[in-house]
């Protein structure tokens, strides 16, 4: 047992179990609301009921990670991962008994709660435990897990929806707690983050874990010493200069990376992927995808098999390919593949389906059909690549010590504010504005791909205790050699 909670590899992904229990929310809801099942028992909602339904996960899991930062600080980021998987249990029951709206929206707030503390922790205590050279690796797994959620529970429900009545929801519902129960179960096995344990006092305990991961156990080892030596300069550096810890935000040098990890986050959700992911199932719909629902149901379950294998050479490359290319690429490449779909779907025409009340769109032949399902698998790949994984490693990596914990709330806590606004919004606008929605986001790709290139620095290769020198230099060019060493130097640290 020592050699598994001690390997780096295992020590990450078991925490990203959490990934999956996020995963399973979204898979399983999505494939849900396009059943008839669902549909009936719920009195067929509106876009508007629709929307608020969905948007209860994302509300929850704003108010989880804006209040994440104190747990994770005061408790620790495993304990924290804990409590929140335990909460998790109680809302994936809440909704697997749900009688009618409002008990299912109280069960989607506490499980948003509990992701939105756990996505602000996992991504924290991933790259607190990780060596800079997989650092990136290491926290893509997280997004690697949330992909392979979100496609088991879609396929899960898709096999539920041939069981006749309520157990066609209920039983994803229900199933979305088992990765809750192995997380609350298993996570007491894993270390503490060795950076919280020394910021706490807890040194020998801290070396002893830094040696455990990544010293073979043996204490002296060069890297472990290296690395304890750099963790006591950083924190005793930050308490020199600082008095208030949080207050330490609003500094001007510090605001402004607080700035970059809220609008990094923002602009994943402003990618389109969210979006596409909870209402696939509907855009195949409105575009007139497949001859039944289960045709289209099985269209959009393809969209989260290619999500899954695309995820896969961002954890191989990321740490190779460096943060901002990986970003800037991505989101240019989005931008294609939604002005093309937004393209295609304006030749068609438009009306009201009279059986749903939904407006559909007649496109002029099958090939044009083809071409918008190619284009969100396309844009699908191109997500999962790069602004997946990369949401979350870039904030978790740029703030110093004393106010990581809470700088990655408030980046979370964004994002997630975000992802409830659009899954509120969304619905009213694909009716309102059709294939006008795509060619917004597109739009929004391409300015993210701006941001990046203009504001932010490359962090890959660099410690968590050298991104202040990073983020003192202009974000276009890379640090010389020399003058990082004279940083380290004049820290007192040394270089690793």
């Amino acid at each position: 047992m020592k050699n598994i909670t001690t390997n780096i590899y295992a020590i990450g992904g078991f925490a990203a179990i959490a990934g999956i229990m996020f995963g399973f929310d979204i898979g399983s809801n999505s494939g849900v609301i396009g059943t008839e099942q669902y549909r009936e028992y719920f009195h067929r909602p509106d876009a508007v009921l629709q929307g608020g339904i969905n948007g209860a996960l994302s509300a929850g899991c704003f108010v989880g990670a804006l209040c994440a930062g104190f747990p994770a600080d005061r408790y620790s980021r495993k304990f924290t991962l804990i409590g929140a998987s335990a909460l998790f249990i109680i809302g994936s029951l809440f909704q697997a008994v749900a009688n009618g709206v409002p008990l299912l929206c109280v069960g989607r707030v506490i499980n948003g709660i509990s992701v939105g503390i756990t996505s602000m922790v996992v991504p924290l205590y991933q790259s607190e435990v990780s060596p800079k050279e997989i650092r990136g690796r290491i926290v893509s797994v997280q997004q690697w897990s949330i992909t392979w959620g979100i496609m088991i529970s879609f396929w899960i429900q898709y096999g539920s929806q041939f069981i006749p009545g309520t157990a066609a929801f209920r039983i994803p519902w229900a199933v979305q707690s088992v990765p809750a129960f192995i997380l609350v179960a298993g996570m007491w096995a894993f270390p503490h983050s060795p950076r919280w344990l020394a910021d706490k006092g807890r040194m020998d305990e801290a070396i002893k874990v830094l040696a455990d991961i990544h010293g073979h156990g043996d204490v002296d080892h060069p890297r472990v010493q290296i690395e304890i030596k750099e963790i006591e300069a950083a924190i005793q550096f930050d308490r020199e200069q600082a008095s208030h810890r949080y207050a330490d935000i609003f500094k001007p040098g510090l605001a402004y990376r607080v700035f970059l990890g809220v609008c990094l986050q923002i602009w994943q959700q402003l990618t389109g992927m969210n979006i596409i992911m909870f209402y696939v199932v509907y855009l195949f719909e409105q575009a007139g995808i497949g001859d039944s629902q289960e045709a289209r149901l099985v269209s959009s379950g393809v969209s989260y098999v290619v999500n899954v294998v695309m995820t896969v050479p961002a954890i191989l490359f990321v740490d190779k390919w460096g943060r901002r290319p990986t970003m800037i690429l991505g989101a240019l490449g989005m931008s294609v593949f939604l002005w093309t779909v937004g393209g295609i779907l304006s030749t068609g025409q438009w009306s009201l389906d009279p059986n749903t009340g939904k407006s559909v769109v007649y496109l002029n032949n099958p090939s044009e059909s083809k071409g918008v399902v190619a284009c969100i698998y396309l844009f699908v790949a191109t997500f999962a690549t790069t602004w997946g994984p990369l949401g979350w490693i870039y904030p978790a990596e740029i703030f110093p010590l004393r106010v990581r914990a809470l700088a990655v709330s408030l980046s979370t806590a964004a994002n997630w504010f975000f992802n409830w606004l659009l899954n509120f919004i969304v619905p009213i606008l694909m009716e309102k504005i059709h294939y006008g929605l795509y060619m917004l986001f597109a739009a929004f790709n391409f300015l993210m791909a701006l941001h990046i290139y203009i504001s932010y620095p490359e962090t890959k290769g660099y410690t968590l205790e050298e991104m202040d020198i990073v983020f003192q230099h202009n974000p276009r060019k890379k640090i010389d050699p020399e003058t990082l060493q004279q940083w380290i130097t004049e820290k007192g640290l040394q270089k690793a």
